[in-house]
């Protein structure tokens, strides 16, 4: 897998990058698209922000069971994966925490199950929106903008050049 990006503080606080030398967290996470190219974002209503699906590797799984995993929980959607878009690290210094997230592109089969939160996420207000990837991009950049969360931060700029990286290798027509 390609390096997509590494983000750091210096990214938000300006100054020099400083990178973390030791993982703390593996992840998957990326794009999932529907037979209409349309984009699951997860909206989060009590900070007022979007993500994409996605979270951390769990024992004994690969980072592709990991990915559809996580769009199973945070979606109900089963689905395939159609494209590896490559890998992003974000070295937060403040919290001094590496996570180190694969990404990919995947495709909507069926909503076969209920979604299945975690407390966190239930707690945050999550739900699944689906939308044109255009709005998607204006969305990830509005949350951005609004944002003044240190870590909520680093998790959309990630998200945002994931779903930027996949409209450059997937999606050529949409700006």
């Amino acid at each position: 897998m390609r390096l997509i990006y590494r983000l750091t503080d210096s990214d938000f606080l300006r100054g020099a990058p400083e990178f973390i030398n030791t993982v703390s967290r593996f992840a998957s996470r990326g794009v999932l698209i529907d037979n209409h190219n349309n984009v699951a974002m997860l909206y989060m209503s009590r900070m007022d922000l979007y993500k994409l699906p996605g979270g951390g590797i769990e024992k004994g799984e690969t980072k592709e069971e990991a990915f559809l995993r996580e769009i199973r929980e945070e979606t109900g959607f089963s689905a395939e994966i159609i494209g590896n878009l490559g890998y992003i690290e974000e070295h937060k210094n403040k919290n001094n925490f590496f996570q180190y997230s694969y990404c990919f592109v995947a495709k909507a089969i069926k909503k076969n199950k209920d979604i299945n939160l975690s407390d966190d996420e239930m707690k945050s207000g999550m739900v699944v929106e689906w939308m044109a990837i255009e709005r998607a991009l204006e969305k990830m950049n509005d949350s951005i903008q609004s944002c003044d969360d240190y870590s909520s931060k680093f998790m959309i700029l990630r998200d945002q050049i994931v779903l930027q990286e996949a409209v450059k290798l997937f999606f050529l027509g949409v700006k």
